[in-house]
């Protein structure tokens, strides 16, 4: 039955439904009188049809499955779950009570279990399917009409065994259906007539509401307003009235762009408005304010689930009524701003009313009366002004007019100065007060200032001058007034900066312009320049003055007037000076070349280049050291590490940059002087000179000097050893000429007698001679020692005068003795005392002429014993005086006096011995006159090999000696050389004496030597002494002031000094000291020997 059913229900779905097609299903009999029901069916009531057979399906589905059910199986399906996806109608249903251990009736319940599957299937399909209507909803219903089981399914097959009892039952539904028919015949009448009284209804209904529309719509065009209505969130705008009358025609959809006819705050507004409307359905009510100075009204709510907006323009007493209610929030904003703003001044302000009662204080005016805060200070009423200034206020506020004064008040316990203004209004009057004490103190702090600036822009070089925008003088300085000469009156009345410049063109210190006037303007327009404008002025009197003009912030300028005159003066000479010095480097014989802090060549003269073998080229490019060393390296010898240590010089840093000098020989014969100085900012200067001419010209000197000494030498021993020859002969014929004049001897005849007197005579002499040569050559030997007692200087002379008394008779010389009463005596070798004597009277007489007189004179002073030999010869030649005092030079060319010339010489050793001194004062056709100086009992007496003084280095001293005067010699451009010296030799003196003496010699060296000569300075050694050689190409004078001081500081430390002087070849200046070898180097020096 249910498979026939469900054929039904398929041939409904595609639409061939009619009874007939129930036939198969019902029998012909049924089939036939459904036949029949439905031609009134089909035309009266098509969907009673549809009910019909879903009923008539329902109730046989429900019948036959009924009478199929047993107990069992009811059962059963209580016990089950109840799922409602399993429907009786398709069969499909929890299977339960299948024989378990009957594989042929479970084989049987699976394929009917398929079978039912697939009739469910189709009904499926006829409800989901998209399929005619009439289909579509008998398959709804019999869906609908469908319930839901527990129990089992059974195959639909089984429906034959049920058709003995389908004529009751058909019978039974026939009858249940005809009373329904009825019953819904009736209903459906009465229902009928109702739709047809509700449809007239419906009808006049919508006639009516029809004609409110077209009211509404009326009422709507006279009014200007806009409805806009949104079905959500997300709809479409509607927009309903005359968007072009609201919006100055502007089209229908630009009315949602508020912003474009709406101010910005009114936009920001509506637009919120509307959002929250659509969104949420909240209704606005908002004024609106157009751009073009327009007024809207927007309302907006929600009505039938729509969001409507009606936007009206607002005119009339409604739009002047918005603007008072606008205006009065303005001024209530405004008011309640002035409020928080005078609340938060922090000077007092307060109001009065016109009954003179305070109605208002800030929190200052609180403040500065100490009350505990506004409302504190208005109950009290606490006034601020004491009475004078209340009495006053009242009296301007009375007359309604403005009151302003500076007043003292107590402000928060302290006196300070106020400025108070009262100003009047319709109810009372407000005052304000503001502090001017602060002002005060820096205004007079500002004056301080200003005074202590205007001192220090008076005591600038620089004139200044500042106007104010007015283009008044309001400032100079006293520069300015010394600058252009004007009168203090003229400035003090603060003239115009173009009445400045008038006067000044007329007292001619301005600069020669052709058009004044336009030039004037030109320098007038810097007070419209928000620039600084710099000019320079080049005055009649030949000045140049710098003028720099500086807008001030206030307003006008500030000029400075700098004389640029000496300045510029000075750069002049000073690039003259460069040019002129870069000049001179240039053509200097000695290589020069500055190389800057970052190691790079700086400057190198062509002699730099030439002497090194550089390329010009390369000088030009400033190459760096290393590429310099590596040029230069290869003419060195090998191992030579010259540049090496260059290198240090130039590439250290600054406390391990120190300079040197050194000669540095090179692989082609060359010799060259390096010194190396460090300069400033990290530069280093270098000096090549080529002394490879004085080296060996040097050399050459050294070796003649060594064999000069050499040969000095071996005459010295040849006269030593003659002299001891000659002693014994001489003392025997000495000794017959004195036996002979004997009377034992027997009697002479006169002549006899005064050949004999002859005889004596020239063997006196003879034997004196010899003497003398035997003593200096002890004296050279050291070997003469002095017998020292104290000397009577009146018999010393009585024996001197004794021995030359036959002289003077001879050569008819007056000789007159002077002798001081405090003569006293002095330490000496009596003997050599009276030799010395002899032989500076032996002098004096020798180139005395006839009747000419000879003074010996003995005096004491400072405790100094001194003779003095004074002779009206013809004195001594200037370059002879320099060698006077030099063994075997005889200048007796013009006198009677014949000697082999060490009379002086032996002078000079004797006074050495006694630590004495000897001087000479000599003038040709005036005389001689010698002076010798014996040091007195409280001066102890110095052997000669006993110096006095400390123990000095000589390299240290002549160290001392050249760094003095090396700056001097730089400024003069003389080169000072210092030629390599000995190291290991030291000497007694005094240092700061020898060192002054030295430095005097090199001084008066200096002035002699012009720019670009040379000066040669050595310490020497030679057999036990150390002779410091001065040497240059210019004369001296014995006479010479600095020549005399440092021979008398040499010889009181002990020490000689010799003048070698030949035309043409310049002047060798000798001071020699005994040598004091180290006891250490002593004592080697003993071993090796």
């Amino acid at each position: 039955m249910t498979s026939t059913l469900t054929q039904f229900a398929v041939n409904w779905r595609h639409g061939d439904a009619s009874p007939n097609a129930l036939a198969p299903y019902l029998g012909a009999n049924k089939a036939k009188s459904a036949k029949k029901r439905s031609r009134s069916w089909r035309f009266t009531i098509p969907f009673f049809e549809n009910a019909l057979y879903i009923g008539v399906i329902r109730a046989g589905a429900a019948g036959s499955l009924f009478v199929l059910r047993g107990r069992r199986q009811a059962r059963r399906r209580r016990r089950r779950p109840s799922l409602w996806t399993r429907s009786r109608v398709s069969g499909i249903g929890v299977r339960g009570g299948v024989p378990q251990n009957d594989l042929g009736e479970r084989t049987r319940m699976i394929s009917q279990r398929d079978a039912r599957r697939r009739d469910w299937r189709i009904v499926g399909r006829l409800a989901l399917l998209d399929s005619p209507r009439r289909g579509r909803r008998l398959s709804l219903l019999l869906a609908a009409c469908g319930w839901t089981s527990r129990a089992q399914a059974q195959d639909l097959r089984a429906i034959v065994e049920l058709t003995p009892g389908v004529e009751l039952y058909g019978a039974t539904l026939t009858l249940g259906l005809a009373l329904i028919s009825v019953f819904l015949a009736l209903a459906y009448i009465a229902e009928r007539k109702h739709w047809r009284r509700r449809e007239s209804h419906l009808v006049a209904s919508l006639e009516q509401t029809r004609a409110q529309r077209d009211r509404a719509e009326l009422f709507l065009s006279v009014d200007q307003q806009v409805f806009i209505a949104w079905d959500g969130p997300s709809g479409e705008p509607e927009i309903e009235g005359s968007p072009q009358r609201l919006l100055d025609a502007s089209p229908s959809q630009g009315i949602l762009d508020f912003s474009s006819w709406l101010t910005p705050a009114a936009a920001e507004a509506l637009d919120g408005g509307v959002t929250r409307l659509r969104q949420r359905g909240e209704a606005f009510h908002i004024a609106l304010a157009g751009v073009a100075g327009r007024r809207y009204d927007a309302d907006g709510r929600a009505v039938g689930g729509r969001a409507m907006l009606r936007l009206r323009e607002v005119s009339g007493e409604r739009r002047e009524l918005d603007s008072l209610r606008e205006r009065c929030a303005e001024i209530e904003a405004y008011s309640e701003g002035l409020l928080a703003l005078l609340e938060a001044l922090p000077t007092p302000v307060w109001l009065r009313d016109n009954a003179g009662r305070i109605v208002f204080v800030n929190k200052a005016y609180a403040q500065a009366v100490e009350a505990r805060d506004a409302e504190d200070g208005v109950e009290r009423q606490v006034e601020l002004l004491d009475e004078p200034a209340r009495a006053a206020c009242a009296e301007a506020r009375a007359k309604g007019a403005l009151w302003r004064d500076e007043i003292t008040a107590v402000v928060g316990g302290e006196r300070r100065r106020l400025c108070v203004i009262q100003a009047p209004f319709l109810k009372g009057a407000a005052s304000i007060a503001f502090d001017r004490q602060e002002i005060l103190n820096l205004r007079a702090e500002f004056q301080k200032q200003k005074d202590s600036h205007a001192r220090t822009l008076d005591q600038l070089p620089i004139a200044v001058a500042i106007f104010d925008g007015s283009q008044q003088l309001i400032y100079r300085n006293a520069t300015y007034e010394k600058l252009w000469r004007l009168s203090p009156v003229f400035l003090d009345a603060r003239p115009s900066d173009g009445e400045i410049l008038d006067r000044l063109r007329l007292a001619q210190r301005l600069p020669d312009e052709g058009d004044f006037r336009n030039w004037k303007a030109r320098l007038l327009e810097a007070y419209r320049s928000p620039e600084q404008l710099q000019r320079l002025w080049h005055m009649p009197d030949g000045r140049t003055i710098c003028v720099t003009i500086m807008p001030c912030l206030q307003g006008g300028v500030t000029y400075l007037y700098d004389d640029m005159t000496e300045r510029y003066d000075l750069q002049s000479r000073f690039n003259a000076l460069y040019r002129m010095q870069k000049e001179t480097l240039d053509t200097l014989r000695e290589g020069v070349a500055v190389f800057g802090a970052d190691g790079r060549l700086r400057f190198g003269n062509p002699a730099f280049a030439s002497l090194w073998r550089l390329a010009p080229s390369l000088l030009t490019e400033k190459p760096r050291f290393e590429a310099i060393a590596e040029n230069c390296g290869a003419l060195l010898h090998k191992g030579d590490s010259t540049w090496r240590d260059l290198r240090g010089v130039v590439t250290g840093l600054g406390e391990s940059r120190a300079g040197f000098t050194r000669r540095v020989e090179r692989n082609d014969g060359l010799v060259l002087d390096l010194s190396v100085q460090p300069l400033p900012e990290g530069a280093s200067l270098l000096t090549f000179v080529d002394v490879s001419a004085d080296v060996n010209v040097e050399r050459a000197l050294t070796e003649r000097n060594t064999a000069l000494l050499a040969a000095e030498r071996l005459r010295n021993d040849f006269i030593h050893h003659v002299s001891y020859e000659l002693r014994s002969p001489l003392t025997n014929i000495n000794g017959f000429v004195h036996l002979l004049g004997e009377e034992s001897t027997g009697p002479l005849n006169a002549r006899q007698f005064e050949y004999l007197g002859y005889m004596r005579k020239s063997s006196d002499a003879l034997l004196a001679i010899v003497d003398d040569i035997l003593d200096l050559a002890t004296i050279d030997e050291d070997a003469l020692e002095l017998e020292i007692e104290d000397v009577d200087p009146r018999a010393a002379i009585r024996g001197a005068v004794e021995g030359v008394q036959d002289r003077l008779v001879e050569n008819q010389i007056e000789l007159r003795i002077v002798e001081a009463d405090d003569l006293g005596s002095f330490h000496g070798d009596s003997k050599r005392v009276r030799q010395i004597l002899f032989n500076l009277l032996s002098n004096a007489i020798g180139f005395s002429r006839p009747g000419q007189i000879v003074t010996l004179a003995a005096m004491r002073r400072d405790g100094d014993v001194i003779f003095k030999v004074v002779d009206s010869g013809r004195g001594i030649p200037p370059e002879v005086l320099e060698r006077v005092f030099d063994r075997f030079e005889s200048h007796t060319a013009g006198s009677r006096h014949r000697g082999l010339g060490i009379g002086l010489s032996i002078v000079k050793a004797f006074m050495d011995l006694h630590g004495g001194k000897v001087l000479i004062d000599s003038a040709l056709g005036e005389g001689t006159a010698v002076t010798c100086v014996f040091p007195g009992e409280e001066r102890a007496l110095d052997a000669p090999s006993e110096s006095k003084g400390e123990l000095v280095s000589a390299k240290r001293l002549i160290d001392a000696a050249t760094q003095a005067v090396r700056g001097e010699a730089e400024s003069r451009g003389v080169k000072l050389r210092v030629l390599p010296t000995i190291t290991d030799e030291d000497i007694h003196c005094d240092e700061s004496d020898v060192n002054r003496a030295l430095e005097t010699l090199l001084r008066g060296a200096l002035a002699c030597a012009g720019a670009g000569e040379a000066i040669s300075f050595a310490a020497l050694r030679r057999e036990g002494e150390v002779a410091f050689k001065l040497s240059h190409r210019h004369a001296v004078q014995e006479s010479d002031a600095a020549l005399s001081e440092a021979r008398a500081i040499v010889e009181a430390n002990g020490g000689r000094m010799q003048v070698d002087f030949a035309a043409g070849e310049g002047v060798v200046i000798s001071c020699v000291f005994a040598s004091c070898v180290g006891e250490a180097d002593q004592t080697t020096r003993s071993e090796s020997q």
